[in-house]
């Protein structure tokens, strides 16, 4: 009873992770040491009590000690804990008891390091019960909204209203994220070390309700609750909030050094690929890309699409923006008669005008003149105007002019309901005023011009994507330990089930193959049909285009004989007999696996003998709904046979589709018992006349 009048563990939680993110009072536990910490905190601005705590000292820090938790004026909403592992496991006990908010657990020494370290992490969840504890293993928090620091370590940043949220499971690499020199705002930094107790997705799930959190950037080395993260993201960005990751241990070797490092469980670095398109998550590709891309959606919003207009003053600049745009998936769109008319007419002769707009330097200075040619653009099918400049750092006259034109910019964008955005070729030659003017104006200055066109792909791209709480990931129940590999029989009957074509055939004995094949029609196709072997076509156990009943007797001796060699003892109890497919356009395979991370794993690509070899393939995380599927399918290079490729007829890419969703919808309805599916390959026919699959192997358990 009293579980059900208090919420669920997870939700107490979370209630305490409020109180240790915005607290009334912090107490400090520790030594001498604990002096620089308490420093940053009062130097962050922090208004509340600040209560250290140790049996020996008078005093830390010049503040007055008390000598035990027992004996603080009240439960503290917050603790920095700087003792070592095993006393850690203690406090974290004691504060538990007496009803705290929640803990930074800094030592180190845990589940990390593997041997006695894990029984020390049970224990130490075992002893937090409802306490929010962050790490261990971790550098602890800040909060700059209101001037709360729980640090190991000196910080960079000052206080804000509001900002981007930075959770990462480095603590050293938090730092030097708070220390950067690109006017990020920042709302808060959580160093998540090895999540013993809170992991990612309860930080989510609380920053996606903060009002003083403008956007959420992740630094993930692992993920170990995937169904919870989604849905904490998913949350986040529902409530307008989005989100930013970088994900290291991506090689082989960088996967088995996350491991180590944070206890994460680093999966395959595609189907976090997938993971992150699902959720609309922003993925980058390098911590300056983090922190422009959350710059971005923090300073100046979502833009309303992927159509970029650009400004420059250089054919460099118009060639450089050309070839990143195509690498990050950014429209360029080509400019009106009317809109080319009229730059002509405002433009000297030598300026080149595109989109990019290299309007040279004859308009620098004059505020009016940029301000009606950049709006001749932004009235145009884009949806963000970007400026791209370079501050000379030692021309107070080049700087004004420089401003001058980011004003216009802002000027004709907000004119026209356009996003704006400023990007430098080299990420220094934005100077911290100019970057301070430009965020006051809505407008996010982007260091860099690669990484600025980077982010602004990522956000146009993303951010616009659904946020329905369906989208999330499902708990999957353990794998069942019953499971075994079905004859191809049962399998195609069980898809059959789900709607997937089939070619006609029949399960017999030798004796009945003949007719059998007759009475089905020339070609045929011979497989053995029990009992179940996974690797037919190594065993000699498929035979196709046998066009006659003697063809097939001659088959089912030669193929009785294969089998025979290929395993001693194995006889063959039945053979499967069906229609050969013709007139195929293209053949795919459609494989299921069950991941430990991510649940049922779904990948198309191009099917037949070469799949390996062709590597052809895009992943889906179930379950899923055609219009991803259909956008799958587009990635694939396969799609040129289906659109038809030199002359020949085009394939049913609908059937295929159907098809996919066919497979999908099983593997939904068996996710209990499903370990393995594959069906390749599918023949996609010609347009009109649907996809058939002519091979399908599943291992699941029993009913």
């Amino acid at each position: 009873m009293l579980e059900g009048r208090k919420g669920t563990n997870r939700e107490r939680k979370l209630a305490n992770l409020r109180r240790l993110l915005s607290p009334r009072h912090v107490a400090f536990v520790g030594g001498q040491r604990l002096a620089p910490a308490i420093g940053y905190c009062v130097e962050a601005g922090f208004t509340g009590e600040i209560w250290p705590v140790n049996p020996t000292y008078p005093e830390i820090g010049g503040r007055r000690c008390y000598k035990s938790l027992a004996d603080l004026p009240a439960p503290p909403d917050a603790t920095f804990i700087a003792v070592p592992r095993e006393l850690t496991v203690e406090i974290v006990r004691e504060l538990s008891a007496m009803g705290a908010g929640g803990a930074v657990c800094y030592a180190a020494g845990f589940a990390e390091v593997g041997g006695e370290g894990i029984g020390l992490q049970k224990a130490l969840v075992e002893a937090a019960g409802g306490l929010a504890a962050v790490g261990p293993n971790c550098y602890g928090l800040l909060n700059y909204v209101e001037g709360v620091a729980m640090f190991a370590s000196g910080f960079g940043g000052g206080r804000t209203e509001k900002g981007v949220a930075i959770v990462a499971q480095s603590g050293n690499l938090a730092l030097n994220l708070t220390q950067n020199d690109r006017s990020v705002p920042l709302s808060y930094v959580i160093t998540a070390g090895n999540q013993a107790i809170l992991n990612l997705a309860d930080y989510i799930d609380v920053l996606a309700e903060d009002r003083h959190v403008t956007a959420i950037a992740l630094y993930i080395e692992g993920l170990d609750d995937v169904p919870g993260f989604s849905r904490a993201v998913l949350k986040a960005r529902g409530n307008g909030k989005q989100v930013v990751a970088f994900k290291a241990g991506n090689s082989e070797l960088g996967a088995k050094l996350a491991m180590s490092h944070t206890s994460s469980l680093a999966g395959s670095d595609k189907l976090y690929d997938a993971f992150f398109a699902r959720l609309g998550i922003m993925r980058v590709d390098s911590i300056a890309g983090l922190l422009e891309t959350a710059k971005l959606v923090s300073v100046a919003g979502v833009p309303g699409g992927d159509r970029l207009g650009v400004f420059t003053c250089s054919g460099a600049d118009n060639l450089m923006t050309a070839d990143l745009a195509a690498r990050h998936g950014v429209r360029l769109p080509a400019l009106s008669a009317e809109q080319t008319a009229s730059l002509r007419a405002q433009l000297p002769s030598f300026a080149t005008v595109s989109n990019p707009l290299d309007y040279n330097t004859s308009l620098w200075g004059h505020r009016e003149a940029l301000v009606t040619a950049f709006s001749t653009l932004m009235e145009g099918e884009v949806d963000a105007g970007m400026l791209i400049v370079d501050y000379p750092p030692s021309d107070p006259a080049g700087q004004r002019d420089c401003d001058i034109s980011v004003d216009a910019l802002v000027t004709a964008c907000r004119a026209n309901g356009k996003t704006a955005l400023v990007a430098s070729d080299l990420s220094e030659l934005i100077p911290a005023g100019a970057r301070r003017r430009m965020i006051e104006m809505g407008c996010a200055p982007l260091q860099g011009l690669e990484t600025a066109v980077a982010a602004f792909g990522a956000v146009a791209n993303r951010a616009r994507q659904s946020a329905a709480p369906e989208l999330a990931l499902p708990d999957l129940p353990p794998a069942p330990k019953d499971a075994r590999l079905r004859e191809e029989w049962e399998c195609k009957r069980r898809l059959a089930a789900f709607g997937l074509g089939l070619p006609e055939g029949r399960l017999v004995t030798a004796a009945e193959a003949p007719r059998a094949a007759a009475e089905i029609g020339f070609p045929v196709a011979l497989k053995l049909g029990r009992p179940a072997l996974a690797h037919k076509t190594e065993a000699g156990a498929v035979t196709l285009n046998l066009r006659s009943e003697q063809a097939v007797a001659e088959a089912v001796a030669a193929m009785s004989a294969s089998l025979a060699r290929y395993q001693p003892g194995l006889v063959p109890e039945l053979f499967l007999v069906e229609r050969q497919v013709a007139g195929v356009v293209a053949e795919l395979i459609v494989g299921l696996h069950r991941d430990p991370q991510f649940g049922l794993v779904m990948v198309v690509g191009m099917g037949g003998t070469l799949v390996e070899l062709v590597e052809d393939a895009a992943s889906l995380l179930l379950p899923s709904d055609r219009e991803s599927v259909a956008q799958a399918l587009q990635r694939l290079k396969v799609m040129k046979l289906l659109k038809g490729y030199r002359g020949k007829p085009a394939g049913d890419v609908e059937a295929a589709i159907d098809a996919i969703m066919a497979i999908a919808r099983f593997a939904d309805a068996h996710r209990d018992r499903l370990v393995e599916l594959d069906v390749n390959p599918l023949m996609v026919l010609p347009e009109g006349q649907g996809a058939v699959a002519v091979d399908a192997l599943i291992v699941m358990a029993g009913e």
